[in-house]
């Protein structure tokens, strides 16, 4: 837009609701532009992010044989967090004494972690006996996780869509209260009404 003073490039920048942002403090004169600074910044840290990359590591899930639904669900939430987070999860089920004639209750319990996880991980190493620990390797699976990530963004989109609807439906619910009320303030002097009319026609 050519060479302005600093205080005409802020006024054009409120008028289109925007910020006044130096990119080029060195050059000569230096260089602004008129752009949503929070937006900017939000995309600079997410490019920052990526160069950084996510250095995948190993996490471990602990279970045994016969862990119930509600105590493998609330584990399997960390497993997916895992995953979605780019880390490979380590699903162990630990045996105790005798259990350890039971390993096909081992086995069931890791293709119930497997179905319950669905195509946001793929086996890597298959499950396998170490010591008194049967172990399975689990990698996130890009396909499924760009699928729940989705799915996640869609929603919250639907919640924040839904927040000013249950915001504007609580005045007029006030407004009816506040309609109410001098209808039941009205009702005695009806009844007094009546009563005087009767004591006129006796008297």
């Amino acid at each position: 837009m050519g060479v302005m003073p600093p205080e005409q490039g802020i006024e054009l920048a409120r008028e289109v609701g925007l910020d006044l942002v130096e990119v080029a403090p060195n050059a000569s004169p230096p260089v602004c532009r008129i752009m949503d600074y929070g937006r900017y910044k939000y995309e600079q840290k997410k490019k920052a992010g990526k160069s950084k990359g996510h250095s995948a590591s190993l996490k471990e899930i602990k279970m045994r044989p016969r862990t119930d639904s509600h105590d493998l669900e609330f584990k399997l939430k960390n497993a997916r967090k895992f995953l979605m987070d780019g880390d490979k999860v380590k699903i162990t089920v630990m045996f105790r004494g005798r259990e350890i004639v039971h390993r096909d209750l081992g086995h069931q319990q890791l293709r119930v972690v497997q179905k319950l996880l669905g195509n946001l991980a793929a086996v890597e190493n298959p499950p396998r006996m170490e010591g008194r620990f049967l172990s399975m390797i689990m990698v996130p699976n890009r396909e499924g996780v760009a699928e729940a990530r989705k799915a996640m963004e869609a929603e919250e989109a639907a919640e924040a869509e839904s927040a000013p609807e249950t915001e504007t439906t609580a005045p007029e619910a006030e407004t009816e209260t506040e309609a109410a009320a001098p209808e039941a303030e009205a009702a005695p002097e009806t009844q007094e009404s009546a009563a005087e009319k009767e004591a006129e026609a006796a008297s």
